[in-house]
């Protein structure tokens, strides 16, 4: 969600008017940030369950020794996160597709480019740490579902929208002028609808060298089990987390002004 309410500030004003024609949705602040999350809601649908599949890509190495992604290894029958961003990103710029199909496919979009900077996306150790148990605060988890939303929860102080929006506007100060700025041109760079793949496996690849230096420990994930992660573990993570969002953030704001035609650069 935070993703999409950063993004939001980033695009081009043609790209708002455009995201928002598509998905009918005119509210701001809130056209991305309000669908963030649907595509989690849907995969749980009866129509939707072929979706869940499309959530991650499953890298077969050995972190925190190895990390490294092969499309063709990793890719089970090009049905995953990389070839749904590709797919939907398609079906979002074709002008002759049913408009529902088209929010549809805006929904997917911006929900896949958030996931994919989730380093355990891009992961298939142990169905992508879901099957590592730990404690957070407390609380019996798992290390997906940690990096998912627990390091970020615990940082900003809760889940709801309005938490999602304060954090947005912290991190696009980052972005604008603070930490990030000197980096921001970099995580643009190479962004191109004339190689989607390549684009989308460069943020992938980057994701999941995060695994070996920030999610498993140097000792390997054994080292992790049972364990209560809120303390040591949430302070040398909470770097990666936050920069990953940010990281997300900026490059879904660049992929929609592309599709958008906002800076005519690259066509699919």
């Amino acid at each position: 969600m935070t993703v999409a309410y950063l993004a939001e500030h980033l695009v081009a004003p043609r790209t708002e008017l455009y995201m928002q024609g598509i998905l009918d949705n005119p509210s701001a602040p809130g056209y991305l940030g309000s669908i963030a999350t649907w595509a989690d809601s849907y995969r749980y649908t009866k129509d939707g369950r072929y979706s869940a599949h499309l959530h991650y890509i499953d890298a077969d190495d050995s972190p925190p020794w190895s990390c490294g992604l092969d499309i063709d290894r990793d890719c089970a029958d090009e049905f995953c996160i990389v070839s749904a961003i590709g797919n939907y990103t398609s079906r979002l710029m074709d002008a002759d597709l049913d408009p529902y199909q088209r929010a549809i496919a805006a929904k997917f979009v911006v929900h896949f480019i958030g996931d994919i900077h989730q380093p355990l996306h891009t992961e298939g150790l142990l169905r992508g740490g879901n099957g590592i148990k730990v404690r957070f605060a407390g609380r019996n988890s798992n290390l997906h579902s940690v990096w998912d939303s627990a390091i970020s929860e615990h940082l900003i102080g809760g889940y709801t929208p309005t938490h999602a929006r304060s954090w947005a506007a912290d991190l696009l100060g980052d972005v604008e002028g603070g930490i990030y700025s000197p980096l921001v041109d970099g995580w643009r760079e190479g962004v191109s609808l004339g190689d989607v793949e390549g684009s989308v496996m460069r943020w992938a690849g980057e994701s999941n060298r995060v695994v070996c230096e920030h999610v498993v420990p140097e000792g390997g994930w054994e080292e992790l089990q049972g364990k209560e992660l809120s303390g040591e573990y949430y302070d040398q993570a909470i770097g990666a987390v936050e920069m990953q969002v940010a990281r997300a953030g900026v490059r879904l704001a660049e992929w929609l002004d592309l599709v958008a035609g906002g800076d005519g650069r690259g066509e699919l």
